[in-house]
């Protein structure tokens, strides 16, 4: 069966290759399925099974549940979706360790740390994943909390875990009470490493929990000596932790930065910095046609508040009028624009908007001054000129797509409230800003509606 396993692996790597454009994306997953469908069907055949029909009972139940969320889930609702496989994964791996221990409790050091491993990730990944659902779909505060000597206890906890690490690791058969202790330490760990962090780093910390969970998984493969779930685990860690380090740097910080700054809190988000004020312009969708028809140029930056209006298709049938009434149309795309890496790619996928008009930050800001109008489309955060010349506001350093610098940029918002990381956004003051309120979704097919007449 080791041959199946090579195979699966192989089609993990070039699955997760594929993954890498969105031409490709749909295969790359449909081949690394295929590839996790042959490694299970391997294992099921090559090891010796308790009981067939609580396997597939299980099978059954998954492919339920499944087939519910595939279809059932709003694009809208998929960062807290990712958030919760990510914690499932995490918590299968943290019950396959504990399960391996408590039927083998004598086992080699290596196999032990192993177990403890699996058990110490799997059991953050699980917490850290339900508590960032939380936040993400805002059945509690995206704020960070904070409280005092939060680092402190958060590093004598993280010593602990080593301290228990090195007990259980030395004589495992002697030590189920401080595996336990482990157990809960991991899940307490969990909780109190996504506590500190605001909803403006959720990106980041989506893509951290989906790097523990391949780890953890990498850590069980170990456990029960199965090389296919070490290399897909490896691959998933390694992947996450990559785009982790992309999407650290695309804000221009770094990862204990966004780990222990308590972004957006009530202590930081204020602090030295001038509150934006100004006259607000507003506009309506039909007088925003006017500008839209003779404009050349358009830029159009989609955020989270598009997700929220599913607005992607009226969003793809506007640009495609701007480019039938000879305008040149791009998408810029920031690398944590939304709630979670790539949201706005898949967005926008999804209504076909053609890939060779996304355009990224790097790419958009030297062109911004030449274009006659940028629509924002609930992309708050992620166009604040406060992070370029305000040194006193939390973003500040933080590269921005310069929308500001367009000859004229619409706003598209439901009102004046500040985005997902609470900083106030000066862009609705500027001279040639133009605040256009109500459903995304509703703005934009007013606008449509207007260049047909």
């Amino acid at each position: 069966m080791q041959w199946i396993y090579i195979l699966a692996a192989c089609l993990f790597i070039v699955g997760l290759k594929m993954l890498g454009s969105a031409a490709t994306a749909r295969k790359g997953n449909l081949i690394s399925a295929i590839g996790m469908l042959l490694a299970i069907v391997a294992t099921l055949l090559d090891r010796e099974i308790i009981s067939y029909t609580w396997i597939g009972g299980g099978l059954l139940l998954g492919g339920v549940i499944g087939a519910v969320i595939a279809y059932r889930v709003k694009m809208t609702a998929m960062p807290e979706m990712v958030a919760l496989l990510n914690g499932s994964g995490g918590l299968a791996s943290l019950l396959v360790g504990w399960g391996e221990y408590h039927m083998h409790p004598v086992v080699p050091v290596f196999t032990a740390v192993a177990i403890y491993l699996a058990v110490l990730i799997g059991g953050i990944t699980t917490t850290g994943s339900l508590l960032a659902y939380g936040k993400l779909s805002e059945k509690i505060s995206g704020k960070p909390t904070v409280f005092a000597n939060q680092q402190i206890v958060n590093g004598l906890l993280v010593v602990l875990a080593l301290l228990f690490g090195i007990i259980f690791s030395a004589h495992p058969e002697s030590n189920y009470i401080i595996f336990i202790l482990a157990v809960v330490l991991s899940l307490v760990l969990g909780l109190l490493a996504v506590l500190p962090i605001g909803g403006a780093d959720m990106p980041v910390v989506i893509s951290l929990l989906n790097s523990y969970s391949g780890l953890a998984a990498a850590a069980a493969g170990f456990v029960i000596s199965n090389n296919v779930l070490i290399v897909a685990g490896s691959l998933v860690g390694a992947s996450g932790l990559i785009l982790t380090q992309i999407m650290c740097k695309a804000m221009n910080r770094s990862l204990t930065n966004v780990l222990f700054s308590g972004f957006g809190s009530a202590t930081t988000a204020g602090s030295g910095g001038e509150s934006a004020t100004g006259e607000v312009k507003s506009l309506t969708p039909e007088d925003a046609y006017f500008v839209l028809e003779a404009a050349r140029s358009v830029v159009i930056v989609p955020g989270y508040g598009m997700a929220v209006a599913q607005a992607q298709h009226v969003v793809k049938e506007l640009g495609t009028l701007l480019e039938e009434n000879g305008a040149d149309v791009k998408y810029a795309i920031h690398p944590v624009a939304g709630r979670m890496p790539g949201h706005m790619n898949v967005l926008l996928a999804e209504a076909d908007v053609d890939y060779d008009q996304l355009v990224e930050m790097d790419s958009i800001n030297p062109l911004m001054p030449s274009m006659d109008v940028a629509i924002v489309i609930g992309a708050n955060d992620v166009v604040n000129p406060a992070a370029r010349e305000n040194e006193g506001s939390p973003s500040y350093g933080m590269p921005v797509i310069n929308v500001d610098q367009a000859r004229t940029v619409f706003i598209l918002k439901r009102s004046m409230a500040s985005g997902f990381a609470g900083i106030e956004n000066p862009l609705f003051f500027k001279e040639n800003s133009r605040m256009i309120f109500g459903d995304a979704k509703k703005t934009v097919q007013a606008m449509v509606n207007e260049f047909k007449g």
